[in-house]
């Protein structure tokens, strides 16, 4: 008899970049997947930020690089990917989210939401993707998602909508790009702690209605996406494409 062997977590010789990586769960994501051995690309918009992430995670003994890039700039993306080697991992964490009820939206509003959180995930992705199969390459897209990707919310029309665009487009993406052996799914997490939802979560009212929705009665952490991350990453997952891996607490069972 012959025993299965677990497939592997680790990512040793692999190339990730992730965006928006210098902050909450884009850092969480860029530490996780250096931790379990991938070089690491972190991406963000001031260079200040990425530096100062780089050479702290340097100091801990992991792979890194970083860029200063803003992924709205699709010329620039398309330069940047186009002059650096395949990445076999990419993860999509940059974005934003304006919130208000209905009647006081307006279309920048709506503008920037959708073209940080969908349109540039489209086309980080497209770049990040041609590279690889020009290359003969698979891998794994992970495109940060968000339970709003499967539900709705107060004030969250825009930011709801850009999320349930996310899950579409991967869901496509993941068809067409199956041949390749190139997988495409989402971590969509509940209210993580982040400078993103401070303000949000420092409303007492706002904050007991969350948690009252989190069957696990807490609100989750960073490292809570972690694991997921360097899961979908990995040989663990390989047959897992198309997927909504939701890390919510139990938000959405009801």
């Amino acid at each position: 008899m012959t025993l299965p062997k677990t497939p592997s977590f680790r990512l040793d010789g692999r190339r990730a970049l992730v965006t928006g990586g210098t902050r909450g769960i884009g850092l969480g994501a860029s530490v996780a997947l250096a931790e379990a051995g991938a070089h690491v690309t972190v991406a963000a918009r001031t260079a200040a930020d990425v530096e100062k992430v780089v050479n702290e995670m340097a100091a801990a003994g992991h792979a890194v690089e970083g860029v200063a890039l803003d992924i709205t700039d699709l010329d620039g993306v398309k330069a940047f990917v186009e002059d650096s080697a395949p990445f076999d991992i990419l993860v999509n964490s940059a974005g934003t989210g304006r919130h208000s009820n209905l009647a006081m939206i307006t279309p920048a509003d709506y503008q920037a939401v959708m073209q940080l959180n969908l349109a540039a995930t489209l086309f980080v992705t497209q770049a990040v993707v041609g590279k690889l199969q020009a290359a003969g390459l698979g891998g794994s897209v992970i495109n940060v998602s968000s339970q709003m990707g499967h539900v709705g919310g107060p004030d969250r029309a825009v930011y709801a909508a850009s999320k349930h665009a996310v899950e579409g487009l991967t869901k496509a993406l993941a068809i067409e790009l199956g041949a390749s052996n190139i997988r495409v799914n989402t971590v969509c997490p509940t209210f993580i702690e982040t400078e993103l939802t401070a303000k949000n979560l420092s409303d007492p009212d706002f904050r007991a209605w969350v948690l009252s929705k989190i069957k696990l009665g807490r609100l989750g952490r960073v490292e809570d996406i972690m694991g997921p991350i360097v899961f979908l990453a990995s040989d663990a997952a390989a047959l897992i494409t198309g997927t909504a891996l939701l890390v919510d607490g139990g938000w959405t069972a009801e």
